[in-house]
C-alpha cells in the first residue's frame, strides 16, 4: 500500500504558512490541515469554560473532552468545537494571546498530535502546516519545507492581517510568540532535518507557492 504524499510546512508565525500551503494544497490538488488552528480552537474551547490556562493540570484534564473537527478542504478549511463553527472567533487577540499557554502543554500535544496523525493517514495526500510537522507529526513526511521570513516582513504581514494593527507592537508579539514556542519543552519550533528552508522575505505568496511546488515535483 502506498503511502500518501505529505508535504509538511513549518516555520515561525506570520511566515506565510498558511496562505501558501492552501495555495500548495489547491495547485497540488491534496489536502490541506491547518494543525495551528487546532491549537486555537483548543485555547478557544478551554476559555470559554473558564479553564485557568496558567495551570498547566487543568488544561491537561480539560482539554480530554473537546471535540475537534478540522476541514482538509485548501479552498475552504473549516474548524469546529463540538459541531460549533469557530473559524472566526479562534482568530480573536484573546486566543491568540493565549494559545502558545496552551500548546506547551504536553497531554495537548498528545492529544491533537495523535489526531493530525489520524487526518494524515486517512487522506490520499495532505499539505499540513505547523510548527512540528516535519519533526514529530509526521517525520517521514516526503517534503519538508522550513518557511521563513525576517521579523518585519513578518510583523507587516500579520498586522495587515489584523487590520492595520501597530507593526512595532506586532514584531513585539511575535518574538514573544517565537521564544516560547521554541524553547518549550515539549515539541519545539525547529528546523526538522531534511528539511528545505524557503525564505519568503522578499518574495510574492505566488512566487513562494511556485517554489514549493518545484521542490515537491523534484522530489524522489
Amino acid at each position: 500500500m502506498t503511502s500518501p504524499l505529505v508535504v509538511a510546512i513549518d516555520g515561525p508565525s506570520g511566515s506565510g504558512k498558511s496562505s501558501t500551503s492552501r495555495g500548495v494544497a489547491g495547485r497540488l490538488g491534496l489536502a490541506y490541515l491547518d494543525t495551528g488552528a487546532m491549537y486555537r480552537a483548543m485555547t478557544w474551547a478551554l476559555l470559554q469554560q473558564g479553564v485557568a490556562l496558567d495551570d498547566p493540570g487543568a488544561v491537561a484534564a480539560a482539554a480530554d473532552a473537546v471535540t475537534l473537527v478540522s476541514g482538509t478542504d485548501p479552498l475552504d478549511p473549516t474548524i469546529h468545537v463540538g459541531g460549533v463553527d469557530v473559524a472566526e472567533p479562534i482568530r480573536s487577540d484573546e486566543v491568540t494571546g493565549s494559545v502558545s499557554l496552551v500548546a506547551a502543554v504536553p497531554h495537548v500535544r498528545e492529544l491533537l498530535v495523535a489526531r493530525q496523525r489520524e487526518v494524515i493517514a486517512g487522506s490520499d495526500g495532505i499539505v499540513v502546516e505547523g510548527r512540528d510537522i516535519g519533526s514529530v507529526v509526521a517525520p517521514d513526511a516526503k517534503v519538508k519545507i522550513y518557511l521563513v521570513a525576517d521579523p518585519a516582513a513578518r510583523a507587516a504581514r500579520r498586522a495587515a492581517e489584523n487590520g492595520g494593527a501597530d507593526a512595532a507592537a506586532t514584531e513585539q508579539a511575535l518574538a514573544a510568540r517565537d521564544r516560547i514556542d521554541s524553547t518549550r519543552a515539549a515539541s519545539p519550533l525547529v528546523q526538522s532535518e531534511g528539511a528545505v528552508v524557503v525564505d519568503g522575505t522578499h518574495l510574492t505568496l505566488d512566487e513562494v507557492i511556485d517554489a514549493i511546488v518545484r521542490i515537491v515535483d523534484a522530489a524522489p
